[in-house]
């Protein structure tokens, strides 16, 4: 007697090898092209991630948070790497006058808002130059930046007639004093970066720096005479494309002896000389 489990495992067969005949009539022959995918839902990209404001100082979170241009901050001036080698390379671009030539001396930087960005020191034995220096060169770096504006750039060696006796800028000294915390041993002097020093210089060496036209910061040099010190400050701002819109000379160092009577002239210094050029030595004391 015959049962109806056959005629089920019939039809099963038979289902199982339609469903085959189905699959392999779906693979595409050897030479098809593949239908492409269809794409989902676009992805949103992804955003980059935000800046880590606890590693920056105040006043670059600060310009942040105003929105202010990237020009406030310490990248738009030389690195300490940078700053340095054109410090020693500044004398190798003519006689600079003074006691050394140029050739001991402080550089440091401030950025737009007056905060040190570097200091460094031409020699190898950072005390082989006046360790004095190291804190006049941030306080003349400080006094460029801070009295000069965007169109009007002001070098700290324009500032030596207004700040004496008797003149409009007498007593300038005692309104920016340098902090006495910024002042470090000599091997210790990057001790004082990214903090506010001042300190008002009134005496050659500081000069204001620009970048697209717009002021960044100030440059102080000192080491040597205010004269020579003033050069070779001169010469590193060139040589690092930051004068002011009205070119090198804009804010240089002029003398009563040479240019005649001026509000802005500073003293000639032993063995001075401005842009290649001997204009003689400082007048004996009385």
């Amino acid at each position: 007697m015959r049962t109806g489990g056959g005629g089920a495992g019939r039809r099963g067969w038979a289902i199982a090898l339609a469903l085959a005949l189905a699959g392999a009539a779906c693979e595409p022959e050897e030479g098809d092209v593949a239908a492409p995918p269809v794409p989902g839902p676009a992805q949103p990209e992804a955003e980059p991630p935000a800046p880590d404001r606890e590693q920056e100082s105040p006043a670059q979170r600060d310009a942040a948070a105003r929105g202010a241009p990237a020009d406030e901050g310490c990248d738009a001036l030389p690195s300490a790497d940078e700053l340095r080698r054109l410090l020693r390379e500044a004398p190798d671009r003519g006689d600079a006058g003074g006691l050394f030539g140029g050739r001991k001396a402080w550089a440091a930087t401030v950025n737009r808002q007056g905060e040190v960005c570097t200091v460094v020191v031409s020699t190898d034995d950072a005390a082989d130059a006046w360790p004095g220096s190291q804190s006049i060169a941030k306080a003349k770096a400080y006094t460029a930046n801070a009295f000069s504006t965007d169109a009007a750039p002001l070098s700290t060696a324009r500032l030596y007639t207004l700040a004496q006796p008797g003149h409009s800028l007498y007593g300038i000294a005692a309104g920016n004093p340098l902090h006495a915390d910024c002042m470090a041993k000599p091997e210790d002097h990057e001790a004082a970066e990214r903090r506010v020093c001042g300190g008002t210089i009134a005496f050659g060496g500081g000069v204001p720096l620009y970048r697209d036209g717009r002021r960044a910061g100030g440059l102080g040099v000192s080491g040597d005479t205010a004269c020579a010190d003033h050069e070779i400050a001169k010469r590193i701002r060139g040589a690092a494309g930051l004068d002011p819109p009205g070119g090198p000379t804009s804010d240089d160092i002029t003398f009563a002896d040479a240019d005649g009577p001026s509000p802005f002239a500073h003293p000639l210094c032993p063995n001075t000389i401005r842009n290649g050029q001997a204009l003689g030595d400082e007048a004996p004391g009385s």
